[in-house]
């Protein structure tokens, strides 16, 4: 027997429609590319929505077309994230700091029709055109007084095409199950691989990672600064959730320095802010050298990357923000986990309380984890026994976009996701990430963690930045060599570093050799490139040989 509820499709324009409705007056503010804040509401964001929505209607965009953006976090890109998906066509952000080939790879492979792009970005898409075989044409996000001179072809301005059109548009009545958008992952372990997200899975994330208790927790009462671009995995679905919560929404556009930060941050009132570790290191910088304070955040969210101990720290005691550590992938649309803690722990010490915070935290509602061995046997979450991570859920992806090879690879036989992550799950369900399984490294047969490691060298208070990998040895066959940023106007020593690590790691973790650099490789997700530091150091000879 099935119930008797309306069987009404879980869209994206209805996130938006929800928010024109009910928190009209809201607002969305934006550094704009072009210089100055922009603001409006979400009354008149839905209105510009609808003129675009025309607009690409009007320009033959169809059902299942793909339809590319390469731009910051601005209003205009908030625009095409809900008129794209809701004509029925697929949204595809191109994160711009990926390999010229792998943009070309993933232009191709998506086969977008048309992209639409920051003036930042033009430059860069006039070098790659003409191996951009499948696009038909280029709208430049701008209005007619800043409309560069180009030579792509026939490109169009963004704000003439939205003028000539009207402000009300029939959103089709979609199945939910239609594409809506489209991420690829960085390409960091082979090429560019396609998550390709529903209107259903969209919504639901959405819905999710507002929730109080284990998520993001925004609502009507927060201002949200996304400081992770919308050119990453949506900026973690704020972009989405912000409006179905009613949220004011604050988009940093292209300046995610410290300063420019904490002038919107301070300005703008920002109660919640996302991003990845780097970004908010370089905020505690330069809240250090002026002397500022943060005055109204209060929810900090660290992800993509492990947050130091000493970083929790700065935070919570010099400036009264609650960090909240947060795991997630491409492939899950992405929050995964998220480390707000339980009432419980309230009444531990603050050092107790921090190491909880050191985790990924536990699975937001939806999300379905298992720990499992070489063999694929399923592991207790008791805290100890390590394994490799399985994912599954209602926004989690089940194949990859036309990648039939590399679907076989990462889904088990009951079609749960391998993440590639080796983690431990305690009773409470805090999932703590001990390494990448490509990142391990095996001394004397036993796994020292380069995670762990990390962390504990982030704690020196002479070092900006470090990373740990794996050199190989003669006699233990791999050892860990620490690679470290100096804070400006510091100079530590290896020998310095290495006595500040002994009480905090087991003896036999002990780094072989400290090397000290300007800067550490990154991602295009703000991630350090491990794989870029193993090519640089490869043939690397430790002092223990």
């Amino acid at each position: 027997m099935h119930g008797l509820m309306m069987d009404t499709p879980l869209l994206t324009p209805s996130l938006i429609v929800y928010a024109a409705d009910y928190h009209g007056d809201t607002e969305v503010v934006s550094r704009s590319v072009e210089g100055p804040i922009h603001r409006y509401s979400y009354r008149e964001a839905y209105a510009r929505i609808q003129r675009l929505a025309n607009a690409l209607t009007r320009l033959g965009v169809r059902e299942g077309d793909r339809v590319a953006t390469m731009a910051w976090n601005g209003y205009r890109h908030f625009e095409l994230y809900f008129a794209i998906s809701g004509i029925g066509a697929i949204c595809h952000t191109i994160n711009p700091r990926l390999f010229h080939e792998q943009i070309t790879y993933i232009v191709n492979h998506a086969e977008d029709r048309f992209i639409f792009a920051d003036i930042t970005f033009v430059e860069l898409l006039e070098s790659l055109q003409v191996r951009l075989g499948a696009v038909e044409g280029y709208v430049i996000m701008t209005d007619a007084a800043h409309m560069p001179e180009t030579t792509l072809p026939d490109a169009m301005c963004y704000e003439t095409l939205l003028e000539r059109e009207a402000e009300e548009f029939a959103w089709p009545a979609l199945d939910e199950n239609t594409a809506s958008a489209l991420c690829y992952t960085s390409g960091t372990t082979g090429r560019p691989k396609g998550a390709l997200y529903s209107h259903r899975s969209t919504v639901l994330h959405s819905l999710s990672v507002c929730t109080v208790d284990n998520a993001i927790a925004l609502s009507s009462r927060v201002t949200v600064l996304p400081a992770v671009p919308m050119f990453h995995v949506h900026a973690w679905g704020i972009p989405y959730a912000a409006p179905a919560s009613g949220a004011k929404l604050v988009l940093p556009g292209a300046r995610l320095d410290g300063e420019s930060l904490y002038e919107l941050l301070e300005d703008e009132r920002v109660t919640h802010t996302a991003g990845v570790p780097t970004v908010w290191l370089g905020l505690l910088d330069y809240l250090r050298e002026s002397g500022n304070k943060l005055n109204h955040l209060e929810d900090l969210l660290v992800g993509g990357a492990a947050a130091p101990l000493s970083l929790i720290r700065e935070f919570e005691e010099d400036h009264g923000v609650n960090i909240v550590h947060a795991w997630g992938m491409t492939e899950m649309s992405p929050v995964g986990t998220t480390g707000r803690l339980k009432r419980k722990f309230e009444s531990l010490s603050p050092e107790a309380r921090r190491e909880i915070k050191r985790k990924q935290g536990r699975a937001i509602y939806g999300v379905e984890l298992k720990i499992v061995d070489d063999r694929g046997t399923r592991l207790p979450h008791d805290g100890k026994s390590v394994g490799q991570l399985m994912v599954r859920g209602p926004w989690i992806a089940r194949a990859y976009y036309k990648d039939p090879d590399a679907t076989a690879a990462a889904f088990d036989d009951e079609g749960w996701f391998a993440t590639g992550d080796v983690v431990n799950i305690d009773p409470e369900g805090h999932v703590q990430i001990t390494d990448r399984a490509k990142d391990l490294i095996k001394s004397g047969g036993e796994w020292i963690s380069s995670i762990d490691l990390e962390n504990a060298a982030a704690g020196h208070p002479d070092l900006a930045e470090a990373a740990v990998i794996a050199i190989a040895h003669p006699k233990w066959g791999e050892r860990p060599l620490l690679v470290a940023v100096p804070r400006k106007g510091a100079q530590p020593t290896g020998a310095a570093v290495v006595d500040f690590l002994r009480d905090k790691v087991a003896k036999w973790w002990l780094p072989d050799d400290v090397v000290f650099v300007d800067e550490l490789p990154h991602t295009a997700t703000g991630k350090v490139s491990k794989l870029k530091l193993r090519e640089r150091f490869a043939g690397y000879k430790l002092p223990t040989e």
